[in-house]
């Protein structure tokens, strides 16, 4: 099953595609930090910056042999030599996620909108490869229509994706990874189409409308252009479960940690043979250094947490004068019991002793702050959408953002995926830079794109099998 990659990112879709048995022909990435961490993880060792360096001086048709193209797919697309080598592969698949809030039929006239032009880039390439089937990956905001009377981005899509070259059956589907063995709520919108020769031999069709998958109980009937879910509800993996050995947690705390890791060394094959040191440190495991006041809220944080208390309760201080944020803190904060400890200070035992209502208040007014959307995640369910800013999330048992590694795990990469480049980075850089959090913040769940991959190995293998052996599908 050879497939190509667009706007790759660090390889959460060719992570699935390759354990599901595809062979990537070629990815094309623009970052050249994504770009770097796909290459180390699928092609060859990138971790020597020299070495990357003279990567990227190369030609794209040389960057073609070493299956990263780091560019824009533009500069791909008009470079005719290079696409006869693509369309000469006779591809199995085209996968990506373009950037298609902005889409628009009318977009393909509009070459100054970059939102219309990432998309048609995408289904150029489709055009003029003709794969035998073809995968979009886009935000669950995509659905709705921004402007009144008009169709969504997304259903323009997929009607610009039906109507492509020699036809599509297009099937539009919303997949959360949790009910396909991520601990982690990530709804997604998907299109997933067969050439529509295939798609005859195959009889398969589309449903109407947007599939929508549950756990494997609850689903219902599922089309078969769907990924089929694999996750019972409440056999949901969770937050302790993907993390409780790096750290932070009490030896009889792990839950189904060992479950999960299991899980998880199974996709260690489709990535590239990496020696790492110490097994039981794998890379990317480096906790953030915070300020004494930011370990202070976030402790703050999980004591509002312990007790159910709302923890914008900060942010909505913010606004107020201060004797209004001492009463609005008194309330909200009565039936915690005294005395408490508060981590102040990244050492462990750097500790903060509060004995009384009136402390706790005064402790919370030195800690108001604008930002509305931290908070603390709760060790025994599933997480929240893995973002690309680090520092939404709380470590429900320490004072802390969760590491690199620990949202990889929420994802699904395995510990011997390694993020290459800096960690994060400043917001004025954030447009122009793909730090280690924001490459796995924008990756599609492995586990979700190994659900993907096993549906389209098994309908091309079925295509195969009735092509050779004359017989129609039943």
């Amino acid at each position: 099953m050879k497939f190509v990659d667009l706007f790759s990112g660090c390889g959460g879709l060719s992570l699935g595609m390759e354990r599901a048995g595809g062979e990537l022909v070629a990815a094309v990435e623009k970052s050249d930090m994504a770009a770097r961490t796909f290459f180390h993880n699928y092609v060859a060792d990138a971790a020597d910056a020299r070495v990357w360096q003279e990567y990227l001086q190369r030609s794209l048709r040389r960057q073609f042999e070493g299956k990263v193209l780091v560019s824009e797919l533009c500069n791909v697309l008009a470079d005719d030599g290079l696409m006869e080598r693509f369309s000469g592969q006779d591809l199995d698949a085209v996968v990506g996620g373009p950037p298609c809030q902005g889409f628009s039929l009318a977009g393909r006239r509009r070459k100054d909108d970059l939102r219309n032009r990432l998309a048609w880039e995408y289904l150029d390439f489709v055009e003029r490869t003709e794969p035998k089937a073809v995968v979009i990956e886009n935000v669950v905001g995509m659905s709705q229509s921004f402007v009144k009377g008009e169709e969504s981005s997304f259903s323009q899509l997929q009607a610009a994706l039906t109507n492509l070259g020699p036809g599509y059956v297009v099937q539009a589907v919303r997949v959360n990874a949790v009910h396909y063995g991520a601990p982690q709520f990530r709804p997604r919108l998907m299109l997933i189409a067969l050439r529509g020769d295939v798609a005859t031999t195959l009889r398969t069709q589309a449903t109407p409308g947007i599939w929508k998958s549950d756990f494997a109980d609850l689903v219902g009937e599922i089309p078969p252009l769907a990924p089929i879910p694999t996750i019972l509800s409440g056999r949901a993996f969770t937050i302790r479960d993907a993390v409780s050995d790096l750290g932070g947690w009490d030896v009889a705390d792990v839950g189904r940690n060992k479950e999960y890791r299991a899980g998880l060394r199974q996709a260690e094959d489709a990535v590239r043979p990496k020696r790492l040191e110490v097994s039981n440190h794998p890379p990317n495991q480096t906790p953030r250094r915070h300020t004494d006041i930011v370990v202070t809220r976030f402790s703050f944080y999980r004591m509002m947490h312990s007790y159910g208390i709302d923890q914008r309760l900060l942010s909505q201080m913010s606004s107020l004068d201060p004797e209004g944020q001492r009463s609005t803190a008194k309330r909200a904060l009565a039936n915690v019991e005294f005395p408490l400890e508060l981590q102040c200070s990244a050492r462990p035992s750097a500790v903060r002793k509060i004995s009384s209502l009136d402390e706790l208040v005064e402790l919370g007014v030195a800690l108001v702050t604008r930002k509305h959307s931290q908070k603390v995640l709760s060790a025994n369910e599933p997480s929240r959408t893995v973002v690309t800013l680090p520092d939404d999330y709380v470590h429900p048992r320490e004072s802390r953002i969760f590491t690199v590694r620990e949202l990889a795990r929420f994802q699904g990469f395995p510990d011997s995926f390694e993020f290459l480049g800096r960690e994060t980075t400043g917001a004025h850089r954030r447009k122009l830079e793909v730090p280690q959090y924001t490459q796995v913040g924008n990756a599609v769940s492995p586990w979700q794109s190994f659900a993907v991959g096993t549906l389209i190995s098994k309908l091309l293998a079925e295509h195969t099998r009735i092509k050779a052996s004359g017989t129609a599908s039943l």
